[in-house]
């Protein structure tokens, strides 16, 4: 079966993809390299890469690249390639207490008078009620406490990436199935409605808590309205790929300024199970910068 063709570019718009590609040496060895060259994106948020930097300037020649490593060898890992230059980067999130390597990096890019922050993360799993699941509330303090940081002054900004979550009931097809679980937890999607809630309001989360609206706009859910998914990940269990029993926890998420641009967003979902290169498929959008 043929893969289908991604959507033609727009005119005067840069394509930004953000891809979780299960690792980078696989990716590329399952074709990769072909979707890139049909799909033809200018800049990509790549995470769990599992890769040092020499290996994925091997695998994505041609590209310039920076990265995080993580930790703990052939884990997690992220990574932005682009082709437009890079003129500052930056790693971590947090304090030395929270592992944050290898899950967050940002890049500034030059376009013409403009500059774009953008950032590849990847969020933990977590697991409910263990250690796991508290790196991940960590984790989500720390991207609270940087989205402000980062959106300040009205500026061009995008967080991408496998955060790991999905938002609302739209996002998960079983999501019934899911609520006492990790990624669909009530107090995980309460950090979403707060990062999308309107900025400096009140916000009451889905756990019944109570915090202020960071005015993040969730590109996906704006583009498509309310509707099932898009999904952008799928279990290997039994048929989730050929039902589209899916999760959409992958993301762009943009300051205000940054989502007025957008002029189309699809996922690069592969046509059968046995074409993929990855157990997610990149989420891209074209902005007009």
């Amino acid at each position: 079966m043929e893969r289908v063709p991604a959507p033609k570019r727009q005119p005067d718009t840069l394509r930004i993809a953000s891809i979780n590609v299960n690792g980078i040496r696989a990716a590329v060895r399952g074709g990769m390299l072909a979707w890139i060259d049909q799909a033809e994106p200018d800049v990509m948020a790549l995470q769990e890469v599992r890769a040092t930097a020499e290996q994925l300037r091997t695998a994505l020649p041609g590209w310039q690249i920076v990265n995080d490593e993580a930790l703990a060898k052939g884990r997690a890992g992220v990574a932005i390639a682009t082709r437009a230059p890079v003129s500052a980067s930056h790693t971590g999130l947090a304090a030395d207490e929270l592992d944050s390597a290898g899950r967050w990096i940002e890049a500034d890019l030059a376009l013409g008078d403009a500059r774009l922050r953008i950032v590849s993360a990847y969020v933990p799993t977590g697991e409910a009620d263990t250690p796991k699941q508290d790196q991940k509330w960590g984790f989500l303090d720390a991207m609270t406490a940087r989205l402000p940081q980062l959106a300040s002054g009205g500026a061009l900004a995008l967080v991408m990436g496998d955060l790991n979550v999905g938002h609302r009931e739209l996002d998960i097809r079983n999501w019934r199935g899911n609520v006492k679980k990790a990624g669909f937890l009530p107090r995980e999607r309460a950090y979403f409605d707060r990062f999308f809630g309107p900025a400096g309001a009140p916000v009451e989360g889905v756990d019944g808590s109570t915090g202020t609206g960071l005015g993040w706009v969730d590109v996906g859910r704006r583009f498509h309205g309310e509707v099932d998914g898009p999904y952008s990940w799928w279990s290997n269990r039994g048929k989730a790929f050929d039902n589209d029993t899916g999760w959409r926890i992958d993301y762009h998420v943009a300051t205000p300024a940054l989502a007025e641009r957008v002029r189309d967003y699809f996922i690069g979902r592969a046509p059968s199970w046995d074409t993929r290169w990855s157990d997610h498929a990149p989420v891209v959008v074209d902005y007009a910068l």
